[in-house]
């Protein structure tokens, strides 16, 4: 598509510029009579979040995501500018993407007043128009705002006090766009302050210098509610100057919780390796995360992010990767002698609270896959008592031995031998390809951990040997 190349024959396609957060309104009215999906790899906020967020949208609100971590808070902040134009005019050469239309900038005054509709037009994409920034205590006013550049002035023979002696910072440079501005309460109080008038005037003042830019950005902040005493605060009159603040959660549901988990977590692409994570071991992942959630051993205020089950599932197909590499095998699956191998992905992401650190963190973490093993067990297996199985471990003190790198028909052989124990994973775990031997074992193995963690069994760990009795 052919674009205007100069202010003339844009006003001759009578184009029309609109305020961003016009602009920003009318494409998500289109959108939402058309039933297209917002923020697509957003799960579990269908009707939660995202109803807030059209709101503030709607409403032509800034606005603040708050919210504990790994609850997809920047991932929807950098979805918005879907919601922008494909590409808007500016001024060419124009630092802060001025209307060509209502320029503000002295440089973009001066050269339509000197070209007229000569003045050449570039177009920038919706990408170009978004900007973030990290809060961090470092961050200055000229980083955000901008400040007098004295060797720009004196080269220019310019007064301090002259527009064209100001560089300009990211927020002006987002002008008619999004800026985004992650962990808000990690600026300095002085710095906040410094956003009241682009919050409500619209304008800067630099240095005392009082320059008026009637800038048009829509603003976006996420914050962490642990920020508010830990490391810093949103000022109030900052605070009271969003439109709107839009509460993030943790998945509601075990299977929202999943669905996240299968579609972040980076655990194919194994050398064309066939890859089987059978249903009650995703159940576990997740259900050891919904657990961290609730003990009173983690430090709730800090939160479990999504990451924590992403990357425990990613160490436990790694494990059983490590396994079938060993055993020359082309399936990997994992299997309930994969979960301790999750432990250095779940101590990194827990912080622990005082009757936590005492017991420490991988005493945490293994009381934590036992109450999940232990939760997901009782669904499938949890209407029978299991007797006969148990009774033949008492029968002359009979015990199973498995190792890390078993082969899977190894552990179905050593099953077939315990009484009840292959008939009830084949009777109870229909969800899953149990005649694929690898998914066999992992249920199988399954259920005796699951009956170690009732402690109706005993179990031995030892250099990578487990025994059942």
């Amino acid at each position: 598509m052919s674009r205007s190349k100069t202010l003339g024959e844009l006003r001759a396609e009578k184009y029309q510029t609109r305020p961003v957060k016009e602009e920003l309104r009318s494409n998500l009215v289109q959108k939402l009579k058309s039933k297209q999906c917002l923020f697509p790899g957003i799960i579990g906020y269908d009707h939660t979040v995202i109803p807030q967020i059209i709101n503030a949208i709607l409403s032509r609100h800034d606005m603040i995501f708050l919210g504990l971590r790994g609850q997809a808070k920047s991932r929807i902040i950098r979805q918005l500018p879907s919601l922008l134009d494909e590409y808007i005019p500016i001024v060419a050469g124009s630092e802060i993407n001025d209307d060509p239309y209502h320029p503000i900038s002295k440089y973009a005054r001066d050269l339509i007043a000197q070209r007229g509709d000569e003045t050449p037009i570039d177009w920038i994409s919706a990408e170009e128009r978004y900007k973030e920034k990290l809060a961090t205590p470092d961050v200055t006013i000229a980083d955000l705002i901008g400040d007098i550049d004295p060797i720009k002035a004196a080269k220019h023979r310019l007064d301090l006090s002259d527009e064209e002696a100001i560089s300009f910072g990211l927020i002006p440079r987002s002008n008619r766009g999004i800026f985004a501005i992650n962990e808000l309460p990690d600026l300095s109080p002085k710095i906040q302050v410094g956003l009241f008038n682009i919050m409500q005037e619209r304008d800067i003042q630099i240095r005392g210098y009082s320059i008026r830019l009637p800038l048009d950005v829509f603003l976006v902040y996420s914050a962490n509610p642990q920020d508010y005493t830990n490391r810093g605060r949103i000022v109030t009159p900052l605070k009271d100057r969003i439109g709107s603040e839009i509460r993030t959660h943790y998945p509601l549901t075990r299977e929202e919780g999943m669905a996240i988990t299968d579609q972040e977590a980076r655990i194919n692409n194994r050398d064309g390796m066939e890859i089987i994570v059978p249903h009650f071991i995703k159940q576990i992942v997740e259900e050891i995360a919904r657990a961290a959630r609730e003990n009173k051993d983690v430090e709730q205020s800090s939160g479990i992010s999504a990451r924590f089950s992403i990357t425990c599932m990613e160490n436990l197909v790694s494990s059983a990767e490590r396994r079938a590499l060993l055993n020359g095998e082309r399936v990997i699956c994992p299997r309930a002698s994969d979960l301790i191998y999750m432990l250095p992905a779940m101590t990194g992401k827990m912080e622990l609270s005082y009757s936590g650190e005492e017991r420490g963190s991988e005493q945490v973490a293994r009381r934590l896959i036992r109450q999940a093993v232990r939760v997901i067990f009782n669904e499938y297996f949890g209407h029978d008592d299991c007797q006969s199985t148990i009774d033949w471990f008492h029968e002359e003190n009979r015990c199973f031995m498995l190792h890390d790198n078993m082969p899977a028909t190894e552990i179905i052989a050593l099953a077939e031998q315990v009484r009840g124990l292959t008939g009830r994973v084949k009777a109870y775990l229909k969800n899953d390809p149990l005649q694929r031997p690898e998914v066999l074992a992992s249920g199988i193995e399954f259920m005796l951990e699951g009956l170690f963690a009732h402690k109706r069994l005993s179990k031995t760990e030892m250099h990578g040997q487990v025994r059942y009795g």
